[in-house]
Parts: C-alpha cells; sequence; structure tokens
C-alpha cells in the first residue's frame, strides 16, 4: 500500500524523530491492525510513507516543491495539512482557499481521481505554545479558526475525509508534554494523538482500496 503525506512542519515533524511523525505513526496503526496485517497470497502486507513538506511551507510553496519531487500517482491514501504559514505570514484567507482548494483536488488526483481516499487534517493553534508567549494569543486562534473553516468546508464540498485536531493541539496550554523542544512544533505525544484520531478515517479510505 502506498500513502502519500503533503503538509508542512507538521508533516514533515519538525523536531521530532522520523517514526514519530504523525504520518509514520498513523502508517503503523494501520500496518498493525487486523484488518490488514493478514499477508496477501503468502507476503506480508505493508505500507509507503512518502512524505512531501517542509517547515514553513505555505501553499504556494508546497505545490511548487510537489512538482519538483514528481510524484507518481495513484497513491491508495492521501493526506494534506497545509495553511499554518498562511496565517502566520498574514497572507489573505482568499488566497488560501483557491491554493488550497486546488491542493485538495491534486490530492483527489493523486488518489487516483477518488475523494474517499483523501484525508484533510485541520490546522493546529499554534498560539498555546510557549513559542506565542509574546504574541496576541486570542487574535492567533481567531485566525487558525477562519483558516479551519475554509478548509473544512471545501474538504466537505469535495467529499473527503476530515480530521479535526485543533481542540487537542490547544491541550498544549496545560500539558507541556505536547509540544516538542522547541516550543513551538508538536512533540510524538501530540502526533500520537493526531494518528489515533486519523486511523478511522484512514480503515474507511484503505476499505474501499484494499
Amino acid at each position: 500500500m502506498r500513502y502519500l503525506a503533503l503538509g508542512d512542519s507538521y508533516t514533515i515533524g519538525e523536531s521530532v524523530a522520523e517514526d514519530e511523525r504523525w504520518p509514520n505513526q498513523l502508517a503503523a496503526l494501520i500496518t498493525s491492525s487486523p484488518q490488514f496485517a493478514k499477508p496477501i497470497g503468502g507476503t506480508e502486507r505493508g505500507m509507503e510513507v512518502t512524505i512531501i513538506a517542509r517547515t514553513g511551507w505555505t501553499t504556494d510553496e508546497l505545490w511548487q516543491s510537489i512538482q519538483a519531487a514528481k510524484p507518481e500517482p495513484p497513491y491508495d491514501l492521501v493526506s494534506l495539512l497545509i495553511g499554518v504559514n498562511n496565517q502566520y505570514r498574514g497572507y489573505d484567507i482568499n488566497e488560501y482557499r483557491e491554493q488550497f482548494v486546488f491542493l485538495l483536488n491534486k490530492s483527489i488526483e493523486y488518489a487516483g481521481g477518488d475523494p474517499n481516499r483523501v484525508i484533510v487534517l485541520s490546522i493546529p493553534d499554534w498560539g498555546v505554545t510557549p513559542f506565542a508567549a509574546s504574541r496576541d494569543r486570542g487574535q492567533i486562534g481567531k485566525e487558525i479558526n477562519a483558516f479551519n473553516l475554509v478548509n473544512r468546508a471545501e474538504s466537505e464540498k469535495a467529499g473527503v475525509h476530515y480530521v479535526d485536531v485543533t481542540p487537542g493541539s490547544r491541550e498544549a496550554t496545560d500539558d507541556i508534554s505536547l509540544v516538542a523542544s522547541d516550543g513551538l512544533h508538536p512533540s510524538g505525544k501530540m502526533y500520537s494523538e493526531w494518528a489515533r484520531l486519523a486511523y478511522p478515517e484512514a480503515l474507511k479510505v484503505l476499505e474501499i482500496s484494499k
């Protein structure tokens, strides 16, 4: 099985080990599940994870890098998590909508044209982290909510799966173990929660494509 994860720092797992990235943790959950651990024709079933993501990428930078990486569809599962850097840089939310929709359509294309094989994750709230201590946390939260209204609405319109990780990200206000050592990005513990939330949706995806 082939899984393509598209995004930014939250997908590449800035400041955590490779096996702590949420796409890798999700793949581990999937391959260890009873539904997909059964051998096929005597061969163990596995999952190949391809990540196109980098810290700091906005929607347009992700697309530029996707073009350079030249992914080879179709993929059994595609995930998309993008937009925090658009918000951080103060980019226009309508521009975000347009570029997000473009990336979402590309994600569906990479999933063999099947929206049921695509999972979108909401943008977490970095305003609760120690990094944002000197900033207007309330305003950051409002802007994150606004961007998530966009990606949720467009995801529902496209018929893809949507996983809301934002409420859980805000638990970092009272639990510093959910934040990586850099004081900004999620820890492996936080990513494990994202993987847990995405897992039921991924099983729905792979029941279709297995």
